[in-house]
């Protein structure tokens, strides 16, 4: 079932058009007489053209189709019920797409492997803008794609049904922005566990809050929607339940959702953060991350990864240790031909948490 996230259309409207170049006045006025020329640019002026890679039942497609069609522009649909790497290239060239909307390396992996595969197959002159949110989106995969175009604009946000667009990260040219880092926007911070701001560059962890225009609840569930909405000092907040730190520049790096948190001998570690590392192995295609009950340490990393060739426990295990601290690093890691993940990218952790318990 879908988490049931309640939109008033005007907020949900406001919060996505908030972005655009020419976003409208949060006052409504009709009267075309008082409108600014930017406001008139955005009704006489053809919109873009949109190709939504993902799903859209997903709120990363539904909401980047919404916004297109907002701005007058038109979303080109594809007819697969599955992502099909080579029709999705193939339309984005036949039918000019000026922007695309992915979620993260899912899709952009795959398309990074054609583009390798069959040089000058496509040329995706026409495209502009390659937005992406609801998973990771590694810089490795970044740079690659601008290696092929360097004329895009790669656009990766940080949000979620239950608080839209709190924070971006954007490259370009030959810049490719870290992985999971991100500016906030101006009505999103980071609290700590008393409801006061995480410091930047404390290296202090904190969650996610968002403040203004922010969803009504979770449909017949008052008490998932008080602790994901809490008011505080006066305040109310949505508090999606995303762990990150504020580094000393403001920008925050993207630690990974509570729900899925590992508790190892007493230290917190956010599986994604494993993930990411994981997968920037050659041997590697795509990774999931879980805890299992440990005698010793209460729940032991354990990681599952797909793989085309073969996979050495040994090598990965001293490969994430290079790049975390070696608490981080799996106890053990299974290698399996697909993780399946469903359409919109999600990964399922209840399942491979069972797999994972039943190897042992």
């Amino acid at each position: 079932m879908p988490k049931g996230v309640m939109w008033r259309q005007d907020d949900l409207f406001m919060v996505t058009d908030r972005g655009n170049r020419n976003a409208l006045p949060e006052v409504p006025d009709i009267d075309e007489s008082r409108l600014s020329p930017s406001a008139m640019a955005r009704c006489s002026d053809a919109g873009l053209l949109c190709l939504p890679a993902c799903p859209l039942m997903h709120g990363t497609g539904l909401v980047g189709s919404l916004n297109t069609l907002a701005l007058g522009g038109s979303v080109v649909t594809l007819v697969s019920t599955h992502f099909d790497v080579t029709e999705f290239l193939d339309v984005v060239d036949r039918e000019r797409v000026k922007s695309t909307i992915i979620v993260g390396d899912v899709f952009a992996k795959p398309i990074l492997q054609a583009l390798d595969e069959h040089p000058g197959r496509w040329h995706l002159s026409s495209l502009r803008l390659v937005v992406s949110s609801g998973v990771m989106w590694s810089a490795e995969s970044k740079e690659a794609l601008l290696a092929h175009h360097s004329g895009l604009m790669l656009v990766d946000t940080y949000g979620s049904s239950e608080a839209l667009g709190m924070g971006a990260s954007i490259s370009t040219g030959t810049a490719a922005a870290k992985t999971a880092t991100f500016e906030l926007r101006e009505d999103a911070v980071v609290i700590d566990d008393d409801g006061g701001l995480v410091e930047p560059g404390s290296g202090e962890i904190g969650k996610v809050a968002l403040t203004g225009r922010t969803p009504i609840g979770y449909y017949r569930d008052p008490e998932k929607s008080a602790a994901a909405f809490p008011v505080i000092d006066g305040v109310r907040y949505s508090v999606p339940g995303d762990f990150a730190t504020v580094e000393a520049d403001g920008y925050i790096s993207l630690l990974g959702r509570g729900s899925v948190c590992i508790n190892s001998g007493g230290e917190k570690i956010f599986p994604e953060e494993v993930e990411e590392v994981l997968k920037l192995h050659p041997t590697v295609a795509d990774a999931v991350v879980v805890g299992i009950p440990d005698d010793r340490f209460g729940q032991a990393v354990t990681a599952v990864v797909q793989s085309g060739a073969d996979v050495s426990e040994p090598e990965l295990i001293t490969h994430v240790k290079r790049h975390l601290a070696a608490y981080k690093a799996p106890k053990r890691v299974y290698p399996v031909e697909d993780l399946e993940r469903a359409a919109n990218g999600k990964i399922d952790y209840k399942r491979w948490t069972t797999f994972a318990e039943a190897q042992e």
